[in-house]
């Protein structure tokens, strides 16, 4: 059986009213990204999404008033993102515009017939803004002089204040990423990216001249410069044919730190991992890995004792020191103005939040900078000790706030829409239960603030990633501060919702984000879902008959196991973007894989698939996609449609034509909302 759900019915999502508040109102907080702090300190940026309109907001110092420099004003689909500053703060420059999928064509989910392209923006803190190039991920030279920026691989730059016509500097094979600039403004290094390997490259403008430092048969990344512009430092990950996905790495040939001389090009080790836990690189979340002080040392993170920890040593080698230790895990760390300290994100003492740290280069005691039971993310570094970060709590959207001698504040909570529901929202319980084969799960629990006797239709919500962490409040993604939205929407509804922090997860240590056979090697993650659903069907205030699924992406996935392995528990659900067979994934983010050749690998992520189980399938569920997304393939959803036809299986399906992954146009998420509600009020038959 097959049913079709329409895009474009406006009229459905604001029909979709709850009792209270409406999901057009729980979805209306504007929503910000990429704070970026002026190389001074004296100023920071941040993207702010209000409802599809994205635009850049600047708060400068003392005041930290925020101001708007942009004037965009329609939900386009066109990504805002890739901040960079002229050394003076009067302008940024930013990205406007996606990544080019593999036919070359920009996300383009309005359908504008003139088409889309990806460009670099300029913008005046006192002025207007203007295009400047095509490409992205612009960096901005320390003298002010020039911008430089990738388009198609290659390096572009421009003289700034602008006017000239942007020039191409490189042509080299692979792809440049990862731009640096020299202190003295006279070179550019970057990551060139040759699929098994990369190379470290250093183009110097003065000569036009192109060389690679310390080369290997590895994949070199993450260059960072020394204060003095003498030599570049780098992380090097041993290089390998064929690197499985979606598969536990807990040990391999260890990764190290390498710094080269930047015009002779000889490199030398200065610190590499033990053999096991901590072998394999893992990046901590943020755009820097490695943190060059002037003071001589270079921070980084590393996973040496199963947790990811930052460490510092001095450039010139030696063991490293701790600078943090204990059951917890590190998240954005940026360097201080003066560079003596780290200010860093983390779980510390608080399993489920995240809060702010700040701890010396050379180690010492960590200084808590907030507390309580908000989210604080995202730290930028301010001159006078100051740090801009993005808080949230259980019933208060993301924003920006500033941290000053220990007082927090907040700046754009004046932003607040009038129809925005927080006096109705919900505080989400921490709660654990155990899966099957032991492992213990964290999940937070969300119930209706007024239950009424009796049992409610429950819902699990899995989160994609899957290498990601739900937290006991708004979080600081906006994919996923969607899906926190949503959640609160359905408890409104009368639904019981069940967020899980699923095995192969962050914020648990490594051993459990590298959770054996999990993935395609054996889906073992799947056991705390299930284990999920039993935890609901045992409570009191739980109908059993009406427990559903939702999630996306890897979420996706998981939600489709459920249906596929266990329809008797799993009454229904919603699979948005979903992986259905890990063989078409693994080859559209490993393109040399081929299965026929992999027989054992192929045939263990085929039963790690929902589609292996496809004969068991009986609950109806619901299915969205876009069909430009790079992260799941379309041909995902196509297969398993064909399977569903053929066992007789009910489903629905909302398709957004030119639409991405992390869909672009809000109004794609509210359409994508309202359906799911929809669906699973059909199935699941909350109490009216």
């Amino acid at each position: 059986m097959r049913c079709l759900i329409l895009p474009l019915l406006a009229v459905a999502v604001c029909s979709a009213a709850a009792p209270g508040f409406s999901l057009k109102d729980v979805m209306s907080a504007p929503f910000p990204t990429d704070l970026t702090a002026a190389p001074h300190g004296d100023a920071f940026a941040w993207v702010m999404e209000a409802e599809g309109v994205r635009n850049i907001w600047i708060a400068r110092a003392p005041a930290f008033a925020p101001v708007r420099i942009t004037s965009f004003t329609e939900d386009d689909g066109q990504s805002l993102d890739e901040l960079a500053w002229v050394p003076d703060a009067s302008a940024l420059l930013f990205t406007r515009g996606g990544n080019a999928n593999a036919r070359g064509e920009i996300p383009n989910p309005i359908l504008n017939q003139q088409g889309e392209h990806q460009e670099i923006w300029m913008a005046a803190v006192r002025g207007s803004a203007r295009k400047v190039g095509n490409g992205h991920a612009a960096a901005v030279s320390p003298d002010g002089k020039t911008a430089a920026w990738i388009q198609g691989g290659q390096i572009w730059s421009v003289s700034l204040p602008g006017g000239d016509s942007p020039a191409l500097i490189t042509q080299a094979r692979g792809s440049a990423r990862n731009l640096a600039w020299s202190p003295d403004s006279s070179r550019v290094a970057f990551s060139s990216d040759r699929t098994d390997h990369s190379f470290i490259g250093v183009y110097n403008f003065r000569d036009r001249s192109l060389e690679y430092l310390d080369t290997a048969a590895d994949l070199d990344q993450s260059p960072v410069w020394s204060p003095d512009g003498n030599e570049v430092a780098f992380i090097r990950v041993p290089g390998g044919r064929y690197a499985f996905a979606w598969g536990p790495k807990r040990t391999g040939q260890p990764w190290s730190i390498r710094i080269a001389d930047a015009r002779s090009g000889k490199g030398r080790e200065v610190w590499r991992a033990h053999e096991g836990i901590g072998s394999v690189f893992w990046p901590m979340p943020g755009s820097h890995q490695l943190l060059w002080s002037a003071a001589g040392r270079i921070a980084f993170p590393w996973e040496g004792d199963g947790w990811l920890h930052l460490y510092s040593m001095p450039v010139g080698g030696g063991s490293p020191t701790p600078l943090t230790t204990g059951g917890f895990e590190i998240d954005n760390a940026a360097l201080t103005v003066d560079g003596k300290a780290i200010v860093f994100a983390s779980n510390l003492n608080d399993t489920d939040r995240r809060h702010l740290w700040r701890v010396d280069i050379g180690g010492g005691v960590i200084t808590q900078l907030t507390k309580g039971t908000g989210i604080e993310t995202q730290p930028v570094a301010l001159a006078d000790g100051a740090v801009g970060f993005v808080r949230s709590e259980a019933t208060a959207f993301p924003r920006v706030a500033i941290a000053e001698n220990l007082a927090v504040r907040d700046l754009t909570a004046d932003q607040i829409p009038a129809a925005f529901p927080g006096a109705s929202l919900v505080t989400p319980e921490p709660v654990e239960f155990t899966a099957a084969d032991g492992i213990r799960i964290h999940a937070q629990l969300f119930r209706p603030s007024m239950t009424s006797p009796g049992r409610h239709p429950a819902v699990v919500f899995i989160h994609g990633g899957s290498r990601r962490q739900m937290l006991l409040g708004w979080h600081s993604m906006l994919y996923y501060s969607q899906a926190y939205a949503f959640n609160q929407y359905l408890t409104s509804q009368g639904y019981i919702v069940l967020s899980i922090n699923y095995r192969s997860g962050i914020g648990y240590g490594e051993r459990f984000r590298e959770a054996l056979r999990y993935g395609a090697t054996g889906g073992s993650e799947y056991a705390d879902v299930l284990a999920a659903g039993n935890y609901l069907r045992g409570r009191a205030d739980v109908d059993a008959a009406h427990v559903g699924l939702w999630g996306g992406s890897y979420g996706g996935y998981l939600t489709a196991m459920g249906l596929a392995k266990n329809s008797g528990i799993f009454a229904a659900g919603v699979d948005l973007h979903g992986v259905h067979d890990w063989n078409l994934e693994i080859t559209n983010y490993v393109p040399e894989y081929e299965p026929v050749k992999r027989q054992a690998v192929s045939t263990t992520a085929f039963q790690s698939s929902p589609m292996a189980f496809i004969s068991t399938w009986k609950s109806p569920v619901l299915l969205i996609h876009g069909d430009d997304d790079r992260n799941v393939v379309f041909s995902q959803t196509v297969l398993l449609e064909e399977k569903l036809r053929a066992q007789g299986v009910h489903y629905e399906e909302l398709i957004f034509p030119d639409e991405v992954h992390e869909f672009l146009l809000h109004a794609h998420w509210l359409q994508a909302y309202a359906a799911a509600n929809e669906f699973l009020k059909k199935y699941l038959k909350p109490a009216k």
